[in-house]
């Protein structure tokens, strides 16, 4: 096996034959990107501070603005730098970093997902015993359990990806490195395991799916019983910004990696990887504080705090 099997940098997809198209994807990708640090770090901020706020739905909306955060934190700002300075090369160990980093931290927000799926059910279905099952010592648990899954899927799928001997180049069709995309460049006779992790992990993610939608309908067989109309409102404003946000999680994710052949192209590609990788961080925060009535409060609390301490400050240095 030789050194040049192992590159010393990889390049990626360039977002644009023209300067022009190069600072019109900076442009966007700024925009996208400073959204979703505003409404992530709201999220993360209104959580930590509003004590009303303190519960297992929203400890786990606090997981998941963090797991947002950086899913997208991984990817776009190397993205937008290589717009702005006309480059497309990453270091070897660079796009190592960036498949972890991408792979523990999507990985991580899908199981935050299942977990924060199960915690909709206990409310909803049992109610009675949600303050027991749903515990502090067992939220943190569940969280943390979560967290790790990630990380140790991100460590096997790193470790192995990157210990394979490129053979077909060190260019990438996509705006960051990715697993499908690293394979593609490895010799036809050694990416078998690797193959097998993913298939594995496959598995796993169409179990904590099944998981969500056995949830769901029992939590609709329960709501739909609820005899008041106010009930059945309020019922349904918990649960349906989680489902909006794993529809779009795990919809994106699935078009990505199983569209058949015949719809493969670079720019579809492109469109879809955006969309699974750059969409859901941004869009999360608005889904969750669209029709929830507690978060705009606090929200609104926050934001009114931060001015009122901006006056007096301003006030205090006048004088």
């Amino acid at each position: 096996m030789s050194n040049s099997s192992f590159p010393n940098e990889i390049l990626l997809l360039a977002l644009g034959d023209t300067r022009e198209l190069q600072l019109l994807h900076f442009a966007l990708f700024l925009g996208i990107y400073l959204a979703a640090l505003l409404g992530n770090g709201l999220i993360i901020s209104v959580v930590a501070c509003d004590h009303h706020l303190h519960t297992p739905m929203y400890f786990f909306l606090f997981n998941l603005s963090f797991l947002d955060l950086g899913s997208i934190s991984s990817t776009v700002p190397k993205s937008m730098a290589n717009s702005l300075w006309d480059i497309r090369a990453i270091s070897y160990l660079g796009c190592a970093a960036q498949v972890f980093l991408v792979v523990f931290l999507l990985g991580g927000e899908y199981s935050v997902l299942t977990v924060m799926a199960y915690d909709r059910y206990v409310a909803t279905c049992k109610p009675l015993h949600y303050g027991t099952i749903m515990s502090s010592r067992a939220c943190v648990k569940m969280a943390a359990a979560a967290w790790a899954s990630g990380f140790l899927n991100a460590l096997l799928h790193t470790a192995n990806t990157f210990s394979l001997p490129l053979c077909q180049g060190n260019t990438v069709d996509q705006f960051f490195c990715e697993i499908p995309q690293i394979l593609k460049l490895s010799c036809s006779d050694s990416y078998l395991r690797e193959i097998g992790l993913l298939v594995v992990s496959l598995c796993l993610f169409f179990g904590c799916f099944v998981f969500i939608v056995l949830s769901y309908v029992q939590i609709f067989t329960v709501v739909l019983r609820i005899p008041s109309e106010q009930g059945r409102h309020k019922a349904f404003s918990m649960c349906l910004p989680h489902l909006a946000v794993v529809s779009v999680f795990v919809g994106t994710g699935l078009f990505s990696y199983v569209k058949p052949p015949s719809l493969s192209s670079r720019a579809l590609n492109l469109v879809v990887t955006v969309l699974y990788s750059v969409v859901p961080p941004t869009l999360n925060p608005l889904i969750y504080s669209m029709r929830n009535k507690e978060l705009k409060d606090a929200l609104r609390k926050v934001i009114s705090w931060t001015f009122f301490s901006s006056d007096n400050i301003a006030i205090s240095l006048h004088r």
